[in-house]
């Protein structure tokens, strides 16, 4: 069982991005933190999803618009063992941070 930071990426532009996966036999509780470094503003995507392509009913956030240099932080998401939280932006200079706990189910 990890705790503490649990992925990171920096992402590419127009591509989904799984930054992290929950381990089987285990549930995870996360928040994700998303940070445009760029000064102009950026539009970006979260998921999760059952793989590394989101269907439409798996967002949480969808073209949601990340001003210059802000961040968006997404707290108490419970991910199921082998979910994704997946991300994807428009463009470059946006990172993001999954960080929290996981837990045995069993």
């Amino acid at each position: 069982m990890a705790n503490g930071r649990l992925g990171t990426a920096d992402l590419a532009a127009n591509t989904n991005t799984t930054v992290y996966t929950v381990p089987a036999a285990n549930f995870a509780v996360v928040t994700l933190s998303m940070c445009n470094r760029s000064t102009t503003q950026r539009s970006i995507r979260v998921a999760v999803a059952a793989a590394d392509t989101p269907t439409p009913g798996e967002y949480i956030e969808y073209d949601t618009s990340l001003v210059g240099n802000g961040t968006l932080e997404r707290t108490g998401i419970v991910v199921n063992a082998g979910q994704k939280i997946v991300v994807f932006a428009n463009s470059v200079d946006v990172s993001a941070v999954v960080y929290g706990l996981e837990t045995a189910t069993a």
